[in-house]
């Protein structure tokens, strides 16, 4: 039986006044957050800041103490297969014997089922995936062989399998050189336009003109929805005097240092 059709204007993650905490250490406080489908959002903190646990919650992986968290308007448990997530560390035993295609047709489990065969649709869409992150050349190469970089393009080939509605992606420009970066951020943006988007990074300089809008975690949420975030946003975020990122335009704005504070 198929599930009933969603309205587009409802939200596809809401998350609402959610704390969580991890032996009396707060991780998140009081996040409160609305993901619309053509939504694309970087979300920018200090390393430890909360961001993975986020992403974590959203995928239903880590239960809050308190709040609600709905996912294509239901438990995020129950959206399993229709959200894509590409985390920023996965450990590989480069010895292991399994190809390229094998790790991208991982992203098809859900749709076809854990212990059946794969089918001609599930075939296509892995081969569209590898494509889509230029390593189709590199299909049938033990994942052991490759870079760094291209085992992050991997991955995320691995979750674009899926042909997710929502995509999750934790550092995704970790390990990328600058032209595979350049080329990630003009295929996350066409794909922004095709599925909601979020992205998380510790690294300001590492946000593009692209995404949509911006916030800010460091344990609370600061400043979303927001293309260009304020300077007050990033300071309680970061803890410290910030460097702004102009949104489309190629230069960036240094906030102040000084005048009553410390450099």
């Amino acid at each position: 039986m198929s599930e009933p059709a969603r309205d587009a204007s409802e939200p596809v993650v809401q998350l609402e006044h959610v704390t969580l905490a991890q032996r009396g250490v707060p991780i998140l406080s009081d996040v409160s957050l609305e993901l619309a489908q053509d939504d694309y959002l970087a979300i920018l903190g200090p390393n430890g800041g909360g961001k993975t646990t986020l992403l974590r919650v959203i995928l239903g992986l880590a239960e809050p103490d308190s709040g609600s968290v709905r996912v294509l308007g239901g438990p995020p448990g129950r959206a399993a297969g229709q959200v894509g997530y590409v985390p920023q560390h996965v450990r590989f035993d480069l010895d292991f014997p399994i190809r390229v295609m094998d790790v991208v047709r991982m992203g098809r489990l859900a749709a076809c089922g854990a212990f059946r065969r794969f089918r001609p649709e599930d075939e296509d869409a892995s081969h569209e995936a590898l494509a889509r992150v230029e390593m189709a050349d590199l299909a049938g190469r033990p994942i052991g062989a490759l870079s760094g970089g291209q085992r992050q393009r991997v991955l995320i080939a691995r979750a674009l399998a899926m042909q997710p509605r929502i995509l999750l992606m934790d550092e995704p420009m970790a390990s990328l050189d600058e032209r595979m970066g350049r080329n990630l951020w003009e295929l996350l943006e066409e794909l922004s336009r095709q599925m909601a988007v979020v992205l998380v990074s510790h690294d300001i300089g590492a946000i593009s003109h692209y995404v949509r809008s911006v916030a800010c975690l460091n344990v609370s949420l600061h400043g979303h929805p927001a293309r260009e975030l304020s300077v007050e946003a990033l300071e309680s975020a970061y803890g410290c005097p910030i460097e702004l990122l102009a949104h489309g335009h190629p230069h960036r704005v240094l906030a102040p240092h000084g005048e009553g504070g410390t450099s």
